[in-house]
């Protein structure tokens, strides 16, 4: 299923590729003369066009953008709305896996639509919902188990991302990690989605001319170093500032969805009014600017002025590095907080590329003698804001080393990355993470054992001898008068031998009831049932629970480890329950003040 899914995903990376690519080659190109570039490793399908650069006409296509965007989606699958990525890990946690085969069909359609008319959005979430998408199908398809489903769904999420930003052992990771906000990791994803990962970025390679093939996104000429230990000193700023511009961008994000919730007007206009907005921010910028196209970065991708800022950082002046930052987190919030369909991790490049390179420049001005190659603080700053803003710091900094080809600056991205991960834990652009494992209804029931752990029955049975025994002759005349007197639930058995042979309820005695020609008749072992499970006190919760769940009963009976026949109590499953309640409460309350 993993190397089914990784080439499912290869290629559907490989037509989301070519659509976003054609739509921007006839409508941006064709119609506005806009080219605003691309990543180095990144390959054309199209030739460029030569029509002249109209700013306006730039508005009308981006708004116009919106609009179709705006009606496929909610017109087909209102799912497809907003990022994709959270719709992928809603789908995990909650719908068991399953997405309908309509979602990454009008997924791909509407995003390459918003991606090539200008909105500022990025290809991770309608490639990771997507590629998600068809592994889902897949499953349901083979009617594969519940948890089969979710597998499905989080390789086919991890496949997508490796093949279409080439890093499979990144996408491998974020299939795992991005599911929790906490440092928690879907492990049982992780080999899986990584062979689904490494398929699919192989397919997505075959449609590279062959100079281009397994080269990383951003070009392999990239080569930077950490010279001192003291370096860290200006990342550890950058790490602060990252944290700061990250909690601007997350509340930024959640007004504009918030905002355009409430608007009164149907959801199909919506994206074309953030599409609107976002032209008028970008064209604000770019006169501020002086009509310096780089200052339209906060249009599409931006992937083609991060380039600039790896590449030639030195040709990009502070005050824009620092504002295309500020206005991609507006533009990013009104294309996609407006139910546009986008991703959110190229825009995170992009604001921590800006914001690293500006930092980087600034300290090589200020202090020549701590600061390095402002271009290192760029990729840096891409991998710390993510982690920062997803959560996921392992998977990030794979997947900006794998990028960018630059193992060299493991060592800062790790300690930014971390250092923005702590402290902004309580902060997720992803609302349908859940915490951690334990927090996900796809794993509900799997922490019991954990929880019980060390509890031995001795600690929670009743340790008081039944009072009504019956041997296996008795009539069923002696028990039904028995049972009359008595509020007792569970009887035992005994045979001539006093060896416990059976067990009976007082619900089993009712069926007899009303046949009193059977009640001198039947006798017990008529009635009771021979398979006795029962539970010594040395024995823990985790066994009980589980006797429990097989047999389907209410109450267990408790045997001396000395003699198997003499019951010495019973364990009744409401009071196991209630420990169980009560040490989650405890877990939860140590969690909540750990995190507080």
């Amino acid at each position: 299923m993993a190397i089914v899914t990784g080439i499912v995903a290869g290629l559907a990376a490989i037509i989301f590729q070519f659509g976003v690519q054609a739509i921007h080659h006839f409508a941006l190109g064709g119609l506005a003369g806009y080219a605003p570039g691309d990543a180095a490793g990144e390959h054309s399908f199209f030739e460029s066009n030569e029509s002249s650069f109209s700013i306006w006409m730039l508005l009308l296509v981006i708004t116009l953008g919106g609009l179709l965007s705006g009606y496929i989606v909610f017109k087909y699958a209102p799912e497809a709305e907003g990022h994709g990525t959270d719709g992928a890990i809603d789908a995990f946690h909650n719908q068991k896996g399953k997405i309908p085969i309509k979602i990454p069909i009008v997924k791909t359609i509407a995003s390459a639509i918003t991606l090539g008319t200008g909105g500022s959005a990025g290809k991770e979430g309608p490639i990771a919902q997507i590629s998600a998408g068809l592994g889902s199908f897949l499953a349901q398809k083979l009617r594969l188990s519940t948890h089969d489903q979710r597998i499905l769904l989080a390789m086919g999420m991890g496949a997508g991302i490796g093949a279409i930003f080439r890093a499979p052992l990144a996408g491998a990771i974020f299939a795992g990690e991005i599911l929790y906000r906490d440092a928690d990791i879907e492990s049982e994803v992780i080999i899986p989605a990584a062979i689904a990962s490494t398929l699919a970025y192989s397919v997505f390679q075959l449609s590279l001319p062959v100079d281009q093939r397994f080269t990383p996104l951003f070009g392999d000429t990239l080569e930077h170093e950490i010279g001192s230990i003291v370096e860290l000193i200006p990342f550890t700023i950058l790490a602060l500032l990252l944290v700061l511009v990250s909690i601007v961008y997350i509340t930024v994000f959640r007004f504009a969805q918030k905002s355009f919730g409430r608007l009164p007007i149907l959801p199909h206009i919506k994206p074309a009014i953030g599409a609107f907005l976002t032209g008028v921010v970008a064209i604000a910028v770019f006169y501020v600017f002086n009509r310096d196209q780089n200052a339209l970065a906060s249009l599409g991708s931006g992937y083609g002025f991060l380039q600039s800022a790896l590449d030639n950082v030195a040709v990009l002046s502070v005050p824009l590095l620092f504002g295309i930052a500020g206005a991609k987190i507006i533009t990013t919030s009104l294309t996609i907080g407006s139910g546009g369909s986008g991703g959110v991790f190229g825009p995170s490049m992009v604001i921590g590329g800006a914001v690293g390179a500006g930092v980087g420049k600034l300290f090589s001005q200020w202090f020549p003698s701590l600061g390095g190659h402002p271009s290192a603080f760029a990729i840096v700053g891409m991998a710390g804001f993510f982690a920062a803003c997803a959560n996921a710091p392992f998977s990030t900094i794979l997947m900006v080393t794998e990028m960018t080809g630059d193992y060299r600056l493991l060592l800062p991205t790790l300690w930014v990355s971390t250092i923005c991960f702590i402290l902004c834990r309580n902060w997720s652009i992803y609302s349908k993470q859940a915490d951690s494992r334990l927090d996900s209804p796809a794993h509900i029931g799997d922490f019991t054992i954990d929880l019980l752990a060390g509890i031995q029955v001795s600690e929670v049975c009743r340790k008081t001898i039944p009072k009504i025994v019956f041997h296996e002759g008795e009539t069923l005349d002696e028990i039904v008068h028995a049972l009359a007197k008595s509020s007792q639930r569970y009887f035992h058995v005994y045979n001539s031998s006093d060896e416990l042979v059976g067990v009976f309820s007082a619900e089993d005695v009712r069926n007899y009831l009303y046949d009193e020609s059977l009640w001198k008749i039947a006798i017990a072992s008529d009635v009771m049932t021979e398979n006795v499970v029962t539970l010594q006190l040395d024995d823990d919760l985790n066994f009980a629970v589980g006797q429990f769940t097989k047999l389907n009963v209410d109450e267990l009976p408790v045997v001396s480890s000395e003699d198997k026949n003499q019951v010495i109590g019973a364990l009744r499953r409401k009071e196991t329950i209630a420990i169980y309640n009560h040490r989650r409460l405890e877990f939860q309350k140590k969690k909540d003040d750990e995190n507080s």
